[in-house]
């Protein structure tokens, strides 16, 4: 660590430049409350840091027509907070407020949290059910756009090569047929780690569902779509037996490790449980 080289590009052209030229040696930081930690405990031990808190063209929230779009270094409150989210995109508001803790919110970005590629991720599921798209720089400017249902590869593993870095996600904003809402269960004293979350979002025609995106982390090696739960409300009108028929289904899908955060088990069980809940929470 002794021998860390730290820089703060002042544009995107500058990180570009900085970037390419130290391509496989660095490491992108916006809040750090991931990478911080990690080279405390000695598990990242990195050459070279780049800043890309303070970018412009990385640090706000736009809305143009149906399309947000969130610069990766804007901060999880800020989406928390801000109108336009709470407006139009109220299931990931609702993740950004229950993220962490005030101190974690604060410093930690939308682009740390994908990149991180934790399981346990909370802004995750709300972005797959919003099926956003995650804009991706590499070295030369070059933008690739990736579908989030497709960011995550395998445990710990995404769709950023090297030197690449998370510019923005976008996605259409959510209508006003559609109902969802995002709930995640943690320990007492471990509220920053979800043991399980999940997001929700339905559309409805009158009283039958036509389209369903419900998303999970914390069950399976990556955050990932319920895509034969999806299928099975899809067309319906939502009732009891129906909602029923999901908690046991969902059990199918997911493949939950034990861990010092809850055993597989009680991962399967609360799912279930808690999938059932947001169901009936969303058709009030």
């Amino acid at each position: 660590m002794n021998n860390m080289e730290f820089l703060k590009p002042a544009s995107l052209e500058d990180l570009f430049q900085m970037t390419k030229a130290h391509k496989d040696e660095v490491t992108f930081i916006a809040g750090g409350t991931n990478l911080i930690p990690q080279m405390e405990r000695g598990v990242e031990s990195p050459s070279l840091i780049i800043d890309v808190s303070d970018l412009q063209e990385m640090s706000t929230i736009t809305e143009n027509g149906n399309i947000i779009s969130i610069g990766g270094s804007v901060t999880i409150a800020d989406i928390a907070a801000d109108s336009i989210i709470k407006t139009c995109a109220p299931v990931l508001a609702d993740a950004a407020l229950q993220l962490g803790n005030p101190l974690t919110r604060n410093r930690a970005t939308i682009g740390g949290n994908l990149a991180d590629a934790s399981p346990c991720a909370d802004t995750a599921p709300p972005l797959m059910t919003l099926e956003a798209t995650v804009h991706i720089a590499d070295v030369d400017g070059n933008i690739k756009d990736v579908p989030i249902s497709k960011f995550y590869l395998d445990y710990r593993f995404t769709a950023l090569g090297r030197g690449d870095v998370i510019t923005k996600i976008s996605f259409q904003k959510q209508g006003k047929s559609q109902k969802g809402n995002f709930s995640k269960i943690g320990l007492r004293k471990g509220s920053a780690i979800s043991v399980i979350n999940m997001a929700i979002l339905l559309d409805f025609d009158h009283d039958t569902c036509k389209q369903a995106r419900i998303a999970m982390g914390s069950i399976a090696a990556t955050p990932i779509r319920i895509y034969k739960v999806e299928e099975l409300l899809e067309g319906k009108k939502i009732n009891d037996a129906l909602i029923e028929e999901c908690g046991e289904l969902v059990k199918t899908e997911i493949s939950p490790i034990t861990d010092i955060r809850g055993s597989a088990e009680y991962r399967t069980a609360v799912a279930a449980t808690l999938l059932k809940r947001n169901i009936k929470k969303a058709i009030l």
